[in-house]
């Protein structure tokens, strides 16, 4: 079972991904964690990967997925894996459909999770995070115990940049232009189930279930 999971920044679609995996027994794979993976091991693909981030350049394409495909080759990939965070674009999806075509294989099921725009906003500027050790918390939906100090540590709770409205919004103009047309590449594949992601993750994740278990 190869899974794809779309989404806005702030969809949850993480969360949906990490779950599956737990539930379902196969990786959750990030692109971010394979390149931290790669370069803190030394691998020929980190040092290539590398070269490109301390250029501040974008990993190419090409590049990315020969680290995903890498990835996936693995012996926990075998029954499946649900991909968060990638792919970010058309020619990200047509490469990793042409490289799995190569080994017979396909993506079963890309999950959209779908929130309005203004719900995206909401959420994220309730985000807080610990400047201390990372731990992250929401005002509404998941509240620490004293506002503004973390459980954990005890160390001051902020509102990051990136969850600022403004910046936010800037996030959602990318995710609009180079993501969402990722969403009628797979419906004319075939795959694409879209979940009303405004609803109670657990309820979210259930309609996710009822979706993987039809078959």
């Amino acid at each position: 079972m190869k899974i794809v999971m779309l989404g806005a920044p702030g969809a949850g679609k993480g969360t949906q991904a990490e779950m599956i995996a737990a539930k379902y027994g196969i990786p959750h794979i990030s692109t971010g964690d394979i390149f931290r993976y790669n370069i803190k091991n030394g691998t020929d693909l980190g040092k290539e990967a590398k070269k490109y981030m301390d250029e501040g350049k974008l990993v190419p394409d090409e590049l990315t997925v020969r680290l995903l495909l890498d990835r996936v080759a693995k012996d926990d990939c075998k029954d499946g894996y649900v991909l968060d965070g990638f792919p970010r674009t058309i020619p990200q999806a047509e490469v990793l459909t042409k490289e799995l075509e190569k080994q017979d294989a396909k993506v079963d099921f890309a999950i959209n999770v779908d929130v309005p725009d203004e719900d995206i906003v909401r959420r994220m500027g309730g985000r807080r995070a610990c400047v201390n050790c990372g731990a992250t918390y929401h005002v509404v939906y998941a509240a620490p115990k004293v506002e503004g100090v973390c459980d954990k540590c005890g160390s001051k709770l902020v509102l990051r940049d990136d969850d600022k409205p403004e910046t936010v919004q800037k996030r959602l103009k990318v995710y609009h232009e180079q993501t969402q047309p990722l969403i009628e590449y797979y419906e004319k594949k075939g795959v694409l189930r879209t979940v009303d992601g405004t609803r109670d993750l657990h309820e979210v994740f259930a309609d996710i279930a009822a979706i993987l278990e039809q078959n």
